[in-house]
Parts: C-alpha cells; structure tokens; sequence
C-alpha cells in the first residue's frame, strides 16, 4: 500500500473521532507540510524532518509535536507523551471535536514549525561512562586464571559493574566467595549477572 493510502485509511476509517482527526488534518494542511505515514499515524514534515503526528485513539485524539518541549504553550495544554521516557516529545489531547481551537492549534503548529526551520533541538546528555570498581576478592581471583581475566574484560562495563557489586555487596566473607565461586564459571562463558536470576526462576 502507498503512503497516500495509508494516510487516506487512516482517516477514512470509522472511528467515533473521525470528524476530529479530520479537522486536525485540514488544518495542518494549511501550513505546506509535506503529509506522510510513520509509526501508524499521519506525520508531518518540514525538510526531512518530523514536526507532528495527527493520532486517534480510544479515550481521546490529538497531535503529538516531536519536539513540543520548545512550544510556548500558551495554552498549558501539552503532556509529555510518555512520562519518564520521552524527552522532547509533547502531546495535545482532545476528547471532544468541540475542545479544538481552531486558530490555537494553527498557532501550535506554526510555532512547531518555526522552531523546526530555527533548528531548535533537544541536544541529548551524553552518557557518564560506567565506572567499574573490582573488589579485592573477584580481583585476585581473575588475576589468578588469566583467561577468567581475559573474560571479564571482554564484558561490557555494565557487566562487570554488576559482578563488582555483586561480590562487594555480600555482608561475610562465606558470602563472598560462595558468590565468586557461582559468577567465575559465568564469566568465563562471557554471561552477564541477570543469567543467574534468571536460571534460579
């Protein structure tokens, strides 16, 4: 099916928001946007580059703005799209064809788009890199079988961090080395920690 078609689908379907998304999409119309299809909803573009999608669901319809961190929202209206996991993602719902201004929403849009042609982008923080802290005991013993050694290096540091903290958080020395003697074979296999988790499910 050709993008024209599934955009068209989309908005032919029956839907008790079908009137809804329909004057969304007039409006969005207006503004030259190229009209396209990505992740099941009508998206739209400017340069390449991903302004809105138009969406339908059970309880409401709405627009999300990729990068709708950066609208005024003169309105307070937007919602993070996904709490904790998006960034700059923002979505304005409606739960009624009544609740959509028309001239707000055009404002919306036109503003998502200048920030878009100012480049105006969520740089994303750069990841600390894992510091890894070998406790006395893991460190002798890879110290002492050089291919135990050679393993454990090859692991991401995720990995390591968590056999470190895995032996270093034991309270006893019995406890210690009853772990030890559990990861080393696992170590060696190039497995990380959650293989012991889940083998003892």
């Amino acid at each position: 099916m050709e993008i024209s078609e599934k955009v068209e689908a989309y908005f032919d379907e029956e839907h008790h928001f079908k009137q809804g998304i329909a004057q969304l999409r007039s409006l969005v119309l207006k503004t030259g946007m190229e009209e396209t299809f990505k992740w099941m909803f009508p998206t739209y573009m400017l340069n390449g580059k991903n302004v809105l999608s138009i969406c339908k669901f059970k309880k409401h319809f709405g627009i999300w703005f990729f990068n709708g961190v950066f609208l005024s929202d003169f309105k307070a209206v937007l919602e993070n799209a996904q709490e904790g996991k998006t960034q700059a993602m923002r979505h304005w719902k409606f739960y009624a064809i009544s609740e959509i201004d028309t001239t707000a929403v055009l404002g919306y849009m036109n503003e998502a788009i200048e920030n878009e042609r100012k480049g105006i982008k969520l740089v994303k923080k750069k990841k600390q890199p894992i510091k890894v802290i070998v406790p006395e005991l893991l460190a002798a013993a890879l110290k002492a079988q050089p291919e135990a050694q050679l393993a454990f290096s090859a692991l991401t540091a995720y990995k390591q961090k968590e056999y470190a903290e895995y032996i270093s958080t034991a309270k006893q020395e019995k406890t210690k080395s009853t772990r030890l003697a559990k990861i080393l074979p696992m170590i060696m296999e190039g497995k990380g920690l959650n293989y012991l988790y889940q083998k003892n499910t």
